[in-house]
């Protein structure tokens, strides 16, 4: 199988590139990218160069010198894996929304995230290929802008549900390690 993983900091695709090098059937692994395509870039033209970081609306994924790299270069450099079993592909918002309204109207509620991974696995996948694209949060965890694109409430499961009604105990302070301490100090009398 043909398997796309949202790339941020590349662990995701880190992990599938040992699982295959165990064994695991996978024909090739898919990056997705959103704006933040480093990579991408790097794997057509051979220059790594990061530029500042893009908010996205997979802002899980808005890295733009992801820290799993090195573990990437790692594996090809020591023929773990080849570059034949990788492939980087860039997702821009407007497909990002796309991908979730398509995926809502085959019956699957999606984040951003799963999103710009099936899009990327859609353009990805030759034909006779069976991909798997992983959806790594729940659409909860992004309601707002679910709901944003989609035009249409979602519920929040119920052990959610319960949690948001539950009493919050954050409070803000000041950005001074003198202030951090005294909390901190406080909790642990308690």
């Amino acid at each position: 199988a043909v398997i796309a993983v949202p790339s941020g900091n590349f662990g995701n695709l880190t992990a599938g590139l040992i699982a295959k090098a165990l064994g695991l059937p996978i024909k090739r692994m898919v990056a997705a990218t959103n704006l933040n395509d480093t990579v991408p870039r790097y794997w057509q033209s051979g220059q790594w160069q990061p530029n500042k970081t893009i908010a996205t609306l997979s802002n899980a994924m808005d890295v733009s010198a992801p820290n799993n790299w090195p573990r990437v270069e790692a594996l090809l450099a020591q023929g773990v894996v080849s570059r034949a079993d990788i492939e980087a592909v860039k997702v821009d918002e407007d497909d990002t929304q796309l991908g979730m309204r398509l995926l809502a109207q085959e019956g699957y509620l999606s984040e951003p995230h799963a999103a710009v991974a099936y899009k990327a696995l859609k353009r990805s996948l030759q034909p006779g290929e069976v991909g798997i694209f992983l959806g790594t949060a729940h659409p909860a965890k992004f309601k707002e802008q679910v709901e944003n694109i989609l035009g249409t409430p979602i519920a929040l499961p119920a052990a959610l549900a319960k949690c948001a009604a539950e009493q919050s105990y954050s409070r803000d302070i000041p950005a001074d390690f003198a202030t951090l301490e005294q909390v901190l100090r406080q909790l642990d009398n308690r």
